[in-house]
């Protein structure tokens, strides 16, 4: 896989558009995307990454406050983990309903959409790969080795940053 696929679509135009003054969690933006298919952990887990970095780059907020942490198999928010951990490499199943606080935001409802309209094509051992080819969790991980274990938080300014660069490249193109 040579290409490494961003966010497309009506992004440009969204962020003018979009001012939430609350923050979601991520349970809900884990069950949002939980609402389109099942899948599996893993998948979930950078569907998630993805959300919160692109929200961070884009509107300069965080989507939830819950910590994300550089693992071996990519980002992973520990919170999360250990909500659908049972499931091991099983899919998780759908859920019918969207959680209350996107079901009250459509805005956010839309950016997560359109997060899943861009990476959801690709299974989880896919989105690993981007992951691990992105500076955000390679700089957490420092010097380990590739299965060393890692607790360290991605930073904040390193996503941002990288995606910014990522945004300015493709309107380069």
């Amino acid at each position: 896989m040579a290409k490494i696929y961003y966010l497309r679509g009506k992004m440009g135009n969204m962020m003018a558009t979009v001012e939430v003054e609350t923050v979601t969690n991520v349970y809900d933006v884990a069950k949002t995307f939980l609402t389109f298919e099942p899948m599996t952990h893993k998948k979930l887990q950078k569907l998630c990454y993805y959300a919160y970095s692109w929200y961070l780059t884009l509107y300069g907020k965080r989507l939830f406050n819950n910590r994300i942490e550089a693992w071996v198999h990519g980002p992973v928010c520990p919170d999360l983990y250990h909500e659908y951990k049972h499931y091991g490499w099983q899919e998780i199943e759908t859920v019918n309903e969207l959680p209350k606080s996107i079901a009250e935001n459509p805005d956010v409802y839309e950016f997560i959409k359109e997060v899943f309209e861009s990476y959801g094509h690709l299974n989880g051992d896919e989105l690993e790969y981007l992951t691990h080819m992105e500076e955000p969790w390679k700089e957490a991980r420092g010097n380990l080795g590739e299965l060393e274990p890692c607790t360290e938080k991605i930073k904040d300014e390193v996503i941002i940053r990288f995606y910014r660069k990522v945004l300015e490249d493709e309107q380069k193109d």
